[in-house]
């Protein structure tokens, strides 16, 4: 899916300013946030690619229109809103205003430490040996689905070189879509800098991303 989410490399939105001693949270209610997005992922049953798009998956004026965690917290209403845990005039009016649903299970307490030392690893068991090696030149495809992508637009169409792999993880594009996990082998390539952005980059930057295979083509 291409959208406002998709920022790297693109022109036009200024300096990138960092805050120094920047705190992890701005406001309490950040932290709420982040607490509920984890919380509710139990009983609204999603996964975390499902998380992501929901947050990713709105119109540039609406997406740009938002700090990081009102972007957070829109899409966790969104997917409550879609599995009928929390109905849009819930929301609106910031309190309880139906029954529950029945059977929905919830993060108690009591287990939110051993979730969050758990946390949730995507490494899968290999179906298949990696099409490519450490050192092999790798061109990133130009697609555009419609739907969930982690690659990002400014590598599509360049080339780049294989420079760690990964062993197959949980494909994100098929997990977002509830598709399955549909594992893939998972590279890291670097491109340079030149490559990306022609001779006005510096000679010496390079960019590495994480590609699964389906993502990647041999170059010639």
């Amino acid at each position: 899916m291409n959208g406002a989410h998709d920022m790297g490399g693109v022109d036009g939105f200024g300096p990138v300013i960092p805050e120094p001693n920047e705190p992890v949270f701005h406001g309490e209610w950040e932290r709420r946030v982040l607490a509920l997005t984890l919380a509710m992922a139990r009983p609204g049953g999603w996964n975390i690619d499902m998380s992501r798009f929901a947050r990713e998956d709105r119109s540039p004026a609406d997406y740009l229109g938002k700090s990081y965690y009102q972007i957070w917290l829109a899409g966790l209403e969104r997917l409550m809103h879609e599995r009928g845990l929390v109905m849009p005039d819930e929301a609106e009016a910031g309190r309880v205003l139906y029954p529950p649903k029945a059977g929905v299970p919830v993060l108690a307490p009591g287990d939110v430490e051993g979730m969050l030392r758990r946390g949730a690893p995507t490494e899968r068991d290999a179906t298949s040996t990696p099409l490519f090696a450490i050192g092999d030149r790798v061109r990133a495809k130009n697609i555009h689905p419609e739907g969930h992508i982690r690659l990002p637009r400014y590598v599509r169409g360049h080339v780049g070189v294989v420079e760690l792999l990964h062993g197959a993880h949980v494909f994100a594009d098929s997990n977002a879509r509830g598709d399955g996990e549909n594992p893939q082998q998972l590279y890291t390539v670097r491109f340079t800098g030149r490559e990306l952005w022609g001779d006005r980059a510096d000679p010496a930057s390079a960019v590495s991303v994480d590609a699964w295979e389906s993502y990647l083509e041999r170059a010639e």
